[in-house]
């Protein structure tokens, strides 16, 4: 059985479903012939098949429209009216349906009237033409009533589902609109705004420098435009991954934003590249007032992955008119003045002067070159003995790249090398100089030489390459020499980079028997903890300590520290850029191992390294028979001689 509550939502339900009747007429015999008419009251058997309608009166116009009112207010408005045409007192039938149809739009209306004295023309001039109105002659029958109430409430039913149906496909092709304008406005954003730090990038750049060039023509104000262009970044990319870089490279974007005008415009246009577009300027004093904010302002470290970094920009400045009038010439001498600034020791701003644009354009040129240096292996390596401190012997070499131009000669690796990291070569470059070194080795060691080892240089890039190991083996393995005779070096700042990366593919080179050295040291900073981790061989004592050994206490000191730590953690020490018989004297009262430099030999080509090594090895020979007073001389001698063969 029911509950209450049930009842009642289901009869509501039910009348919800029922299409609803008003009849308007002032005569209360007429309400009863309709309903009877309408709701089969004298026919049971007849009802059964009649439309299911819910009938409500209303004796006047005006009360007939307030119940139209209110049934909107419901929700649940009238289908169908009956309207009586002569109506007393108050508004006749047609003014009843011109305030019906003011109301709800919507209703169906049928005019009912006994009298001639309306005819349809009146009708029509008074109401309009309408789809949505009939006039029934009174008295009417039965049937046509009932045949008026079907139609109209169907037609009305259908109306309804159609204005449903288009609502709902307006509602739709509105949203689906909306969609597509906020889908176009992103992908707008997107053709015009750096993806990783939402900048404007070059594209709208370019835009706002061509609207700039206009204002300021027509205002005759002048702007300033500065590249900005992140030192070093290829390294931290490098060391500590792209992730890393991404980070830098988003907070540098914020920090950029803060120095800027509502009037001024920041982009980012390359990996590590931002221009900035200051609009408009008093003066070019201005240009340089801005470029020493972007200093401050990428001071102060940015802390990634526990590890502070230290950025600094170099920035180009050009100036509106005085230094371009069309946009491409103010990028390109902004461009060459940021390269001028790099080249005066990075982290400073220079403005555009003539001639610094013929660096660059030797830059591209020397880029251009470089590319088919690669495909055509224009590429040949020169070897710098190492030397026992002790006794005078040559046990290994490290192999120096050169660049064989076609047309400049010989170009050493400080010219090429950088640019070669910074257009992404020196993965090749690295992998051939791998190669070719191995190749020599063994070539040595079939020509009759004793045993060499050969040390070649990675570059951060190549150290962070996952494919590094096994290209080492691969060449190993294609020149037929044993690892045992190929040492690799490495940076302090490369290795220390990410230590524990470090020592994993240290361990992996250390199983396969390649030594390893770190080149550099003490030019770095570098963890003992971790030093006393990594898997190595050897360190190198940097250059800058050699130079000034004999005249600076420190430089001395520093060397006998690295010396002493070196051996503590059984490590031989090498140092490089010995050339005084006095400096190397020095490191061999220090207890240095190894050294190299041009007091013993300068690189060579393999063809003059191995006529070295064979004289060198006659000249020990030949040391074997002196007195002991003139073998205790004999290293100082063999460089002497060596120097003059």
């Amino acid at each position: 059985m029911l509950d209450l509550h049930t009842l009642r939502y289901s009869q509501a339900q039910e009348a919800a479903h029922r299409q609803r009747i008003l009849i308007i007429d002032d005569q209360p015999a007429v309400h009863s012939a309709f309903r009877a008419v309408l709701t089969g009251e004298r026919g049971r058997g007849r009802a059964a098949v009649r439309p299911d309608f819910e009938i409500d009166s209303a004796h006047r116009g005006e009360e007939g429209i307030d119940m139209v009112r209110w049934a909107l207010a419901q929700g649940r408005p009238y289908a169908l009216a009956f309207i009586d045409m002569h109506m007393s007192p108050g508004w006749d039938g047609l003014e009843t349906t011109l305030r019906l149809w003011a109301t709800d739009p919507d209703v169906q209306a049928v005019i009912c009237s006994a009298h001639s004295d309306y005819d349809w023309t009146e009708v029509v001039d008074r109401l309009g033409h309408s789809d949505k109105l009939l006039v029934l002659r009174k008295p009417a029958e039965p049937i046509e009533i009932l045949q008026c109430a079907t139609a109209l409430c169907r037609k009305w039913q259908n109306d309804r589902l159609v204005r449903e149906q288009v609502e709902q496909l307006e509602e739709e092709i509105t949203t689906r609109t909306l969609g597509l304008e906020a889908a176009n406005q992103q992908l707008r954003h997107l053709a015009t705004h750096d993806a990783l730090t939402g900048l404007p990038n070059r594209v709208l750049l370019d835009d706002r420098l061509q609207q700039a060039i206009a204002h300021a023509a027509r205002e005759v104000r002048p702007f300033a435009l500065l590249v900005c262009d992140l030192d070093r970044f290829k390294l931290i990319n490098d060391s500590l991954g792209h992730r890393a870089g991404d980070e830098l490279l988003q907070e540098v974007a914020r920090r950029l934003a803060t120095v800027l005008r509502a009037t001024d415009t920041v982009a980012r246009v390359g990996g590590d590249e931002f221009v900035l577009l200051a609009t408009p300027i008093a003066t070019a004093a201005d240009a340089a007032e801005l470029a020493a904010r972007v200093m401050d302002a990428l001071r102060a470290p940015v802390r990634i992955a526990a590890i502070d970094i230290h950025t600094t920009p170099s920035i180009g400045i050009a100036v509106y008119p005085d230094d371009g009038l069309s946009a491409q010439m103010l990028l390109a001498r902004a461009d060459a003045a940021m390269y001028a600034a790099k080249q005066h020791g990075r982290g400073a701003f220079r403005r555009y002067a003539p001639g610094m644009d013929i660096g660059t354009e030797h830059s591209v040129q020397l880029e251009s070159e470089l590319h088919t240096a690669v495909k055509l292996s224009q590429f040949e390596l020169y070897y710098q003995p190492k030397v026992d401190a002790w006794t005078g012997e040559v046990r290994s070499a490290e192999a120096l790249i050169r660049w064989l131009h076609p047309t400049r000669g010989v170009i050493s690796p400080g010219e090429f090398v950088p640019l070669a990291e910074d257009c992404g070569l020196i993965g090749a470059i690295g992998a051939w100089a791998m190669r070719a070194a191995c190749r020599q080795a063994r070539a040595w060691q079939l020509a009759g030489l004793p045993p060499l080892r050969v040390s070649v240089n990675l570059s951060a890039s190549q150290f962070r390459d996952g494919a590094l190991v096994e290209g080492i083996r691969r060449a190993l393995h294609d020149a037929e020499l044993d690892a045992r005779y190929l040492e690799v070096e490495l940076t302090e700042g490369v290795v220390m980079s990410d230590p524990e990366k470090s020592i994993a593919v240290l361990e992996r080179l250390s199983e396969m028997g390649v030594l390893v050295s770190v080149d550099d040291f003490g030019t770095g900073y570098s963890s003992m903890s971790y030093l006393r981790r990594f898997p190595i061989d050897k360190l190198k004592i940097d250059r800058v300590f050699i130079d000034e050994i004999l005249s600076r206490p420190e430089d001395a000191s520093i060397v006998r520290a690295i010396i002493s730590l070196a051996h503590s953690l059984s490590l031989k020490v090498v140092a490089e850029g010995v050339e005084t018989q006095a400096q190397l004297e020095f490191l061999v009262s220090a207890g240095c191992d190894e050294y190299q430099g041009y007091y013993f030999s300068r690189p060579l080509p393999a063809q003059d390294f191995e006529q070295l090594i064979r004289d060198h090895a006659a000249a020990l020979a030949k040391a074997g028979v002196l007195s002991d007073e003139e073998a205790a001389r004999t290293h100082s001698k063999l460089a002497s001689y060596l120097r003059r063969t």
